[in-house]
């Protein structure tokens, strides 16, 4: 299997482990010294994403998302993906689901023959009404 396939299979994992709710594959699909840059946050790794990960399982919030890869780059043993991604996530308790979108851009390594997201600048944004990212 190319590397570019392979990468694109690790988004449709990690799409379908989160909505499963399955944060121990979620969490196998990163290196362990992954870093995550979002909006407002400042830059955190995977135990903070795990403990997260966690506490969203325990609140029983409900995700449902797509990915769309605008581009792949394989670099010998890196590579680059640009993606638009939309978020859906419904907590048991609300009626009105939140709803983020906009872009990423992932850099991830190929470790043992395996690729895993090693840094993640996540740039998702709440949308607004007319259902366009803020």
């Amino acid at each position: 299997m190319s590397d570019e396939k392979e990468i694109r299979n690790l988004v449709q994992n990690w799409m379908a482990a989160t909505k499963a709710g399955d944060s121990a594959t979620v969490l196998s699909l990163m290196t362990d010294d992954v870093v995550f840059l979002v909006p407002g946050q400042e830059p955190f790794g995977k135990s903070v994403f795990e403990k997260a990960s966690e506490a969203q399982a325990e609140s029983s919030v409900e995700f449902n998302g797509h990915s769309e890869i605008l581009e792949v780059k394989v670099l010998g043993d890196w590579a680059y993906m640009l993606t638009k991604i939309k978020v859906v996530a419904t907590l048991p308790d609300k009626e009105k689901p939140m709803v983020r979108a906009g872009h990423t851009l992932t850099i991830l390594r190929k470790e043992s023959g395996v690729w895993k997201i090693a840094r993640d600048a996540n740039l998702l944004a709440p949308v607004n009404e007319s259902g366009d990212g803020a």
